[in-house]
């Protein structure tokens, strides 16, 4: 029986896993830190690298300004069907503390896991180079044994990723045209556990807000006054107490509009993962969820909207004591959001309901809110169909539609300026150390991403 293409691209893979190696320990080498300007000229090396891979590979590709760190863009027509834009980041965290690394961290290598398995150590293995170069092989692999793409591919790979992609956001709204796709693809997310895939489907929102009540117009004697005025920190505790109910759910008016519960499918699966207490907060020390009673773990931390108090402060609190009713209190609070739930509606919903709980004698003054929408796929969404198959196909386990608790600006930048929806592909593992000394990348999740990237282009393709 004569193979198909895919077969003979996944042959080419495994038989030209080596050389991959070698191109991704050339790319860690370079000490591509984005946030400290020592390492300006070590981002361009690195953006340059990358994109005179990319056009050796038959990729329209060049290293552009932003105004920061440079992007690379690459484009390859394919040969028809859809077109896809993948998105990745070449800058990497700086290595403090550097007298914790067991290695230089810019001198990548292949290390034995206890258990046997191999990984690779370099700063920047898992986040972001090992996974971009994941997609790039698999590129390189269509391309060597077919000639070509299977379908239409645009890469921008930028360079400020892990410093807040300060200029990329300009950078897409003034490169609509060249940035046009159908889908897009990220490749900095992980897998459920080292056997089975995911794909991240839903990215929560987030409302950052921050406020002080304020009652006298000075610092109190508590001796004098104690027992009739008004103590911010009372007030600001009680408000604060307010927002959670003994059931968990959250108190303020109208805060669950836009919020809705998941498909029956997708619950079944996420029950089937067997998120327990025992492990999830034990790591840390903790025993009980305290979210919302009649949910599973899982949607608490991924599905379910929540606030959260950052950090609370007022009156004196240096050594011995001070006999004090301060005169304000302070508190800083976040807000992840799901679903439909609009960030503006959200924050002003929290401020009415902050300034209900106080007495007369009290006011609350709100500073610098900011916030963006949470970024859902459709469960029914045809291309995530096909890449759930083809992961399932590559890794032997049926792959899972995960949502995460944490943001993804640039998601929502692709879909509110380019209209796409994004498919976020990753291969990390719990244990990678991201940002910590050590970082590691499983060899499995490199060769196996590679691979399950090989399967999912053919499967975009159609």
């Amino acid at each position: 029986m004569t193979s198909r293409p895919v077969d003979q691209v996944l042959a080419a893979v495994d038989s030209g896993l080596d050389q991959s190696l070698e191109r991704l320990f050339a790319l860690l080498r370079i000490p591509s830190v984005s946030t400290d300007s020592a390492y300006a000229a070590h981002c361009v090396a690195a953006a340059e690298w990358l994109a005179a891979d990319l056009a050796a590979m038959g990729f329209t590709a060049e290293a552009r300004a932003t105004g920061g760190h440079p992007a690379v863009v690459a484009k390859s027509p394919g040969n028809g069907g859809p077109h896809a834009l993948f998105y990745g980041h070449y800058d990497v965290q700086p290595v403090d503390p550097l007298d914790l690394w067991e290695t230089p961290p810019f001198e990548p290598r292949i290390a034995t896991a206890p258990d046997g398995s191999k990984r690779i150590v370099a700063r920047g293995a898992s986040d972001d180079k090992g996974q971009v170069m994941t997609f790039v092989e698999a590129c390189r692999a269509w391309k060597a044994v077919t000639g070509t793409l299977p379908l239409g591919i645009t890469m921008l790979i930028e360079g400020e990723e892990e410093s807040g992609s300060k200029h990329l956001f300009d950078f897409v709204r003034a490169n609509k045209a060249d940035l046009a796709a159908d889908i897009a693809l990220v490749c900095d997310t992980g897998m459920w556990d080292r056997e089975i895939p995911a794909i991240t489907t839903s990215l929560r929102g987030i409302v950052v807000d921050e406020f002080k009540v304020v009652a006298a117009n000075r610092d109190l004697h508590s001796g004098v006054y104690g027992g009739a005025a008004a103590n911010p920190i009372h007030m600001l505790a009680k408000a604060i107490a307010s927002i959670h109910g003994a059931d968990g759910r959250i108190a303020i008016p109208g805060f669950y509009d836009g919020v809705e519960d998941l498909p029956p499918d997708v619950l079944a699966d996420w029950k089937g993962l067997n998120l327990r207490a025992e492990e999830f907060l034990g790591a840390v020390g903790l025993k009980h969820p305290i979210g919302e009673k009649d949910r599973l773990l899982i949607e608490m931390v991924t599905s379910r909207p929540t606030c959260d108090i950052n950090g609370i402060w007022g009156g004196y609190t240096g050594e011995g004591s001070k006999t004090v009713i301060p005169s304000e209190a302070w508190a800083k609070v976040t807000f992840r959001l799901v679903g439909k739930q609009d960030p503006v509606k959200v924050r002003e919903a929290f401020r009415a309901h902050i300034r209900a709980q106080l007495p007369a004698d009290c006011r609350a003054e709100f500073f610098g809110s900011r916030g963006s929408a949470a970024i859902a796929l459709p469960w029914d969404m045809p291309v995530l169909a096909k890449a759930r198959a083809a992961l399932t196909d590559e890794w032997g386990r049926k792959a899972v539609t995960i949502g995460t608790g944490g943001s993804i600006p640039i998601v929502g930048a692709f879909k509110e300026d380019l209209g796409l929806d994004t498919l976020l592909v990753g291969f990390g593992l719990e244990d990678d150390r991201v940002h910590s000394p050590n970082e590691k990348y499983d060899l499995t999740s490199f060769h196996k991403g590679i691979r399950s990237w090989v399967r999912i282009i053919d499967a975009l393709a159609g």
